[in-house]
This record gives C-alpha cells, sequence and structure tokens, in this order.
C-alpha cells in the first residue's frame, strides 16, 4: 500500500510555482478533477433542481451525488448530509437550533483543545439560555484532554458535549468512543468538530459515537463548504428557523436558500480523488477510501517522523509542542526568543509556506500559555521529504541568525 505521491502531485496545478505547502491544516491546495468538476456543473446546463429539462435534472443530480459521497466517506446515510457554507456557520447554526429546547439550569460540555469554532457558538447560546458551561481541560504535559476531571464536569443535566476529534494546532487526537460513551451514560449529545481530523483519517461517525459531526472539503483537496453529518432520525427532532415555503424534509430543512451546485460537485470529487489515491481492488467507494487513507496515514506519518527528527536537532532552538501519543502530522512550536512570524517571512522567502499565529485556537493557547504567534507545520498528502527538508534547512538557516 503506497501513494504515488510524484504522481499525484502532477494534478495539483498549485505545485507547479515549487512552493512546498505546509499550510494544509489552513485549507489544502486544489487538484485538477476537483476544479474541473466545479467548472463543467457552473458552466451547466445548469437551472434550480426539478425534473423538467437536462439543466434541472443536472442540479438533483448534482446534490444527490454530493450526499451519496459524503455517507460513504462518513459512514452515515446519504439523508443524514448537511451542507453548509463552512463548519463555523453550521455549527452556529445548529446551536441555535438545539438551544431552543436548552432551560436555565442545564448544561454543556466544552473543550480546551477545541478551535473556537466549536466553543464560541455554545459558550453565546448558553449565555442566551442561562445554560451553565463547564469544560473538559488540557493536561499540560501530554497536551491530552483531563478525562477523569471530564467525567466528573458530567450530570443529568448535561445536553450536549461538544469536542474536537482532532487539535487543528496540536494534532492531539482524544478519545472520542469513551468521551461520546460518558455523555450518552447521561442523556447528551456529543457534537464532534471532525475539520482537521478528516484531512488524515478515515471517518466512521457512528463507531466515534458522534450525534452530529462536522468537516470541511477544503481541508482535504475540496472546495470552501461545509458539510454536517448525523443519523436522520436526530434530524428529524431538530427544527431550524425557515422560510415557511422551503422544504420541510431532512436534510433540506437546514440547507438555506439555493445550493451552491458548482460546490457540491467539487466536494464529491474531492471525495472521488481521495478513494483514487492508492489504486486498490475495484470494491465500494467507502472500501476505496477506507485503502487510500490507510496509504496516507502511513505516508504522513513517515514525513512527520522525518520532520520530528529534524526539529529535535535543531536543540533548544525549537519548542515542539505536539506532544500526544495519538495525533494528526500537525506540528506547533514556538522558537526560543524568536518571533514566529519573523520565521514565516524567512521560510516564505525560500519558497516555504508555513504560517505563525493562533489559529482560532483560542482555549488551547490560553489554557497552555502557548506564546502567540507559535509557527504551524501541517503535512498534506502532495508533501514530499524533500519539502520537508527546504522547511528544516530553511528553520536552520533562521534559528542561526
Amino acid at each position: 500500500m503506497a501513494i504515488d505521491v510524484t504522481a499525484l502531485r502532477a494534478d495539483f496545478p498549485a505545485l507547479d510555482h515549487g512552493l512546498a505547502f505546509f499550510d494544509g491544516p489552513g485549507g489544502t491546495q486544489t487538484p485538477r478533477p476537483v476544479a474541473e468538476a466545479i467548472a463543467t456543473t457552473l458552466t451547466g446546463p445548469l437551472s434550480n433542481r426539478g425534473t423538467l429539462s437536462v439543466s434541472e435534472a443536472n442540479a438533483e443530480r448534482t446534490v444527490a451525488e454530493f450526499r451519496a459521497a459524503y455517507a460513504d466517506m462518513l459512514n452515515v446515510p446519504a439523508a443524514g448530509v448537511v451542507h453548509g457554507r463552512s463548519a463555523t456557520q453550521l455549527t452556529y447554526d445548529f446551536s441555535r437550533h438545539l438551544a431552543k429546547t436548552w432551560r436555565p439550569g442545564d448544561e454543556i460540555v466544552l473543550s480546551r483543545l477545541d478551535h473556537d469554532c466549536n466553543v464560541r457558538p455554545w459558550v453565546q447560546a448558553a449565555a442566551r439560555t442561562g445554560v451553565t458551561v463547564r469544560w473538559m481541560e488540557i493536561e499540560s504535559k501530554s497536551k491530552e484532554l483531563d478525562l477523569h476531571a471530564y467525567a466528573h464536569a458530567l450530570s443529568p443535566r448535561t445536553r450536549l458535549v461538544a469536542v474536537t476529534a482532532a487539535s487543528n494546532v496540536l494534532g492531539t487526537k482524544p478519545p472520542l468512543r469513551r468521551i461520546a460513551d460518558l455523555a450518552h451514560e447521561h442523556g447528551a449529545l456529543v457534537y464532534v468538530d471532525g475539520v482537521h481530523y478528516a484531512a488524515h483519517d478515515l471517518v466512521d461517525v457512528p463507531a466515534m459515537g458522534a450525534d452530529l459531526f462536522v468537516c470541511s472539503p477544503y481541508k482535504f483537496l475540496g472546495p470552501h463548504c461545509g458539510v454536517l453529518a448525523a443519523a436522520p432520525e436526530l434530524l428529524e427532532t431538530i427544527q431550524p428557523d425557515k422560510l415557511l415555503p422551503s422544504s420541510n424534509a431532512v436534510p433540506e430543512r437546514f440547507e438555506f436558500g439555493t445550493l451552491p451546485y458548482e460546490m457540491l460537485a467539487g466536494a464529491t470529487a474531492a471525495v472521488d480523488y481521495l478513494a483514487a489515491m492508492d489504486p486498490g481492488p475495484r470494491t465500494s467507494r467507502r472500501e476505496r477510501l477506507a485503502h487510500s487513507l490507510a496509504a496516507l496515514h502511513e505516508h504522513e506519518d513517515a514525513l512527520r517522523t522525518r520532520l520530528e527528527d529534524g526539529l529535535r536537532a535543531l536543540g533548544d532552538a525549537v519548542t515542539l509542542h505536539s506532544q500526544a501519543a495519538d495525533r494528526t502530522p500537525t506540528l506547533l512550536m514556538t522558537l526560543d526568543g524568536r518571533d514566529a512570524r519573523q520565521a514565516q517571512v524567512h521560510l516564505a522567502a525560500r519558497g516555504v509556506l508555513a504560517p505563525a499565529g493562533s489559529f482560532y485556537a483560542y482555549e488551547p493557547f490560553t489554557a497552555l500559555r502557548l506564546t502567540d504567534p507559535a509557527l504551524r507545520a501541517g503535512l498534506a498528502p502532495y508533501n514530499t521529504a524533500e519539502d520537508v527538508d527546504r522547511f528544516l534547512d530553511g528553520l536552520a538557516s533562521f534559528t542561526a541568525t
């Protein structure tokens, strides 16, 4: 099982510019088949959904193919796939939908590990409804969630637990099934931010114990949009505010206005591209995704090891904060006595893109007292050992000055 990275890279026009991209956690580069799917759909013929013309049928087919693709990718029924502009937008929407049933004295549990997308919408919804917010804290040494304290944060009044599947800055992957099982024992829903996780691992929403799961195709080679997945039976119980004439069917009741069919087509093409990265047996798309993502895991882990070994060789000049036993190939680092933004500029001048900042991870940076900005290097399918060496050489020259 191996990805032909040379062949894969030929599909990415952005790589022709000679840049080494380590900014994948903020959004990956786009392969040609995804861009072509967007252009072909947009230039049509294309109309609003219907059955009377080829243009209407194209729209209907595009929506159906999108739902089918993400049903395969996330292991949920197609009727449980909701399109949104972004994971942030979807989380804000569902925080409002769910908070309709909350009452003063109810409680929710949030995670200090999370991107603010999976924190602030819930905090604000709790403030509006008089709900108490409790926290899963991060253990400072391991950079993992304190599950003992989490168990004590739960109560019969807990209505929701919101947690990431993988930290977008530290890479930490918490034990979701254990977290979800404890939440379900108290009758709480589990809302999982899978934006960073879905870029690196095969998602199985039921196996995770997630009741609602969000991800963003632009983090895994697709266009800028968001996807929410849930059991259709659960979605039937959630009543959003909506226009009176619009459909009340699930999942359409959560998709406001005309869908961007071209974005849906691109998001579908991204799933198909992932499924074909490592050609395997001609089985179901879900099985091909599992095969390809296992190969991707192997490829990215090898590069992560090379990167970590190189960073350790720089000694005290670099402090690596990604320490969890189970984590993605995303590394957060600070530089002894140096400004990470200057390092970003230094690397960019050498054709290496590695961003500096706090990356909307307000809670982790505050809880762990991390220096803002910090430097983040994230790996993607198109990265190579040569990319890693360019990054390490550039960082070594920066720390030596």
